[in-house]
């Protein structure tokens, strides 16, 4: 996890993985007690954006150079695991109902922002790689 990003900086997967897990579980305990209800119109959202995202990483990432590939390649991992997780969990919450304070649909929608910040952040990252990659 603390691969150079080459030779420039340090990698931040670890802190992307940290914060992705932290909104998680601070939106499963607020939709446990109920202070959020996420809307089915945001599993659309998050499910349209997660597609999207792989549609863009299956255009751009073979046009990558080999340094660039170098430094992005925990990146891209963490990436799809997003990407992954987060239709996963947008297709469940979308087949099934959950009560606004269910305890296992607070934990589901929890791994839903978890999985979707993920992506968010790990979008950064691979944006930080590319930008110390070219000051090398």
């Amino acid at each position: 996890m603390t691969d150079v990003n080459c030779s420039c900086g340090y990698n931040c997967v670890l802190f992307a993985a940290a914060a992705s897990l932290v909104v998680g579980i601070i939106t499963a305990i607020l939709t446990v007690t109920a202070t959020i209800i996420v809307a089915p119109v945001f599993y659309w959202v998050v499910l349209g954006v997660a597609i999207l995202f792989l549609l863009v990483s299956l255009v751009t990432l073979p046009s990558i150079s080999n340094t660039q590939k170098r430094c992005i390649c925990a990146n891209v991992t963490t990436l799809l695991v997003g990407i992954i997780g987060a239709v996963f969990t947008a297709l469940v919450l979308l087949g099934v109902g959950f009560a606004a304070t269910s305890v296992l649909g607070a934990i589901v929608t929890g791994a839903l922002l978890t999985f979707f910040s993920l992506i968010i952040t790990t979008v950064a990252c691979i944006v930080r790689c590319f930008a110390n990659c070219s000051s090398c």
